[in-house]
């Protein structure tokens, strides 16, 4: 038999060979992308120079990141005792348009949260910025900086969106609802750090962990490793069960080490929801826990009309009144119901191995 019409054995259900495949295929899109976005221009970048707006995408996707998502992807694909032959390669597709669509995120975030940093190094519209001031640009570095940023994500979610074109119609209306539910989170986020807390905070906040974070980084990745396996509504349901609930476990971690975890270990500085004031669960239960001097911090956070001095004091105060150790076990109970959905005969030994053992790195990671 002629060697190119061999047909390929399905690779293993080994986690690292998903994704390393996953990485392979970032590397050849990107490297396609550059190639196709240099080819079309008739001369170089003037401020950006030979390091242009894929460069900065690239730069961004390979800098490392925790790859949770195509790893569930991987495991939602696993967990379907008898994947549809030939999927494999539109499961990995999927991991890579997810890798690039926490791209778009994370580029576009950190223009709306003027965070400084991602991934330990600077954000991307901190870099344009640079490079405007360096070519001694005439107008605003800070806006030419943020502009370029949204462009890079922008370009990112393109090239996300374009990886899962060819895909199965039922992956694609997954698809399509993780992006607007991605970008409603966002918006809900900014609407309630610009009105600043309620009574109804806990719920929005709430809200928002589940859009913004856990849909996309959890739930939906395994939702879409399975359904591009073949699963049927029976077995997506106990899966879509154990994403909601380590999706909320994922946000409040998130949450968690956004007030007191390590800037080295997080690649971003620390204490910057305070600052900003977000819709997190901390600052709801905050709301409702916290007296005195905690309290009044909280009031000019969620007022903007804070110095440092009440970062410092409002994130003592939640220590200190049980905030902090009432969302840890918020955490490990969405863990306990996660893990409990996966006991069902649905689902393959294999797959379930793989997806408890994500939830446990989940709910107790330091980054």
């Amino acid at each position: 038999m002629n060697a190119a019409l061999a047909p390929v054995p399905q690779p293993v259900h080994d986690a690292e060979a998903s994704l390393q495949a996953v990485e392979t295929l970032l590397h050849q899109r990107l490297a396609a992308l550059r190639e196709e976005w240099h080819a079309g221009a008739e001369a170089r970048d003037t401020v950006l120079g030979d390091h242009d707006v894929p460069d900065l995408l690239s730069d961004l996707v390979v800098a490392g990141g925790k790859r949770f998502r195509p790893l569930l992807c991987h495991w939602g694909w696993v967990a379907v005792p008898e994947a549809a032959p030939g999927t494999h390669d539109d499961m990995v597709a999927v991991g890579a348009a997810l890798e690039l669509l926490h791209a778009f995120a994370l580029a576009q975030d950190d223009v709306m949260d003027r965070s400084g940093t991602r991934r330990g190094r600077p954000a991307v519209h901190v870099l344009a910025t640079e490079r405007h001031r360096a070519a001694h640009g005439h107008d605003d570095a800070e806006r030419y900086g943020d502009s370029i940023a949204v462009l890079a994500g922008d370009l990112g979610h393109a090239e996300a969106d374009d990886l899962v074109g060819e895909l199965p119609s039922d992956v694609r209306r997954l698809w399509r609802r993780t992006c607007v539910e991605l970008v409603r989170g966002q918006a809900r986020d900014l609407a309630d750090a610009a009105r600043g807390g309620d009574g109804d905070a806990l719920r929005r906040a709430l809200e928002v962990a589940r859009a913004k974070s856990g849909a996309y980084t959890i739930q939906r990745p395994v939702e879409l490793g399975a359904t591009v396996a073949g699963a049927d509504a029976a077995t997506l349901e106990p899966l879509g069960d154990y994403g909601r609930h380590l999706g909320e476990a994922f946000a409040l971690r998130d949450d968690l080490l956004g007030v007191w975890g390590s800037p080295e270990a997080t690649g971003k500085p620390v204490g910057d929801d305070l600052r900003l004031g977000k819709s997190t669960v901390l600052l709801a239960l905050a709301e409702q826990r916290l007296g005195g001097t905690g309290a009044a911090a909280l009031r000019r956070v969620r007022r903007q009309t804070h110095d440092e001095a009440d970062v410092v004091t409002l994130a003592e105060a939640m220590v200190a009144d049980g905030v902090r150790d009432e969302v840890e076990e918020m955490v490990e109970q969405r863990v306990d119901r996660s893990l409990a959905a996966l006991d069902h005969h649905r689902l393959s030994d294999e797959g379930v191995a793989g997806l408890a053992e994500v939830a446990r790195r989940v709910a107790w990671r330091q980054r």
